[in-house]
């Protein structure tokens, strides 16, 4: 079976990279879809196409419409979603992920550390997998490729 993965959520680490070498080391069938996780320029995107705003919320507004669709294509292409959450930010795009990806009947494997269980209950009991680690879910993503 070949899979489909949009891997939502925390930007300020390698664990994109460490799913994306895991898939090509283990042959797996899944293609991978990201965000953009350059944070200057998914936040420029919108005045540096469409043109400068004056105020902060219009600038804002310009580049989440333009990143929405970016999102909003690979949450519907996806079979899998897996959303990260890190520590060090709140990261209120990634639980709105995980909520579009429920709605929309997707598998959510959601991944965090364990200090975050308590604020993200519900987010985790929408999932089908909650993983305290990256090694988890490239584990999980192994196990679902096995051809038994």
């Amino acid at each position: 079976m070949k899979y489909t993965v949009y891997l939502s959520g925390e930007i300020h680490s390698d664990w994109r990279e460490k799913i994306k070498n895991a898939t090509k080391e283990h042959n797996l069938p899944i293609e991978i879809l990201t965000p953009n996780t350059d944070h200057d320029s998914s936040d420029e995107c919108g005045a540096g196409i469409l043109g400068a705003e004056e105020k902060p919320f219009w600038k804002d507004h310009k580049a989440a419409r333009l990143n929405s669709i970016r999102h909003m294509t690979a949450l519907n292409r996806a079979d899998i979603v897996i959303v990260r959450f890190g520590e060090k930010y709140k990261q209120w795009n990634a639980a709105f992920d995980a909520g579009i990806a429920t709605a929309l009947g997707k598998s959510l494997i959601v991944e965090h550390a364990k200090e975050l269980t308590h604020p993200l209950k519900e987010v985790d009991a929408a999932a089908m997998a909650v993983a305290e680690n990256t090694e988890q879910v490239i584990e999980i993503l192994r196990y679902l490729c096995q051809d038994y």
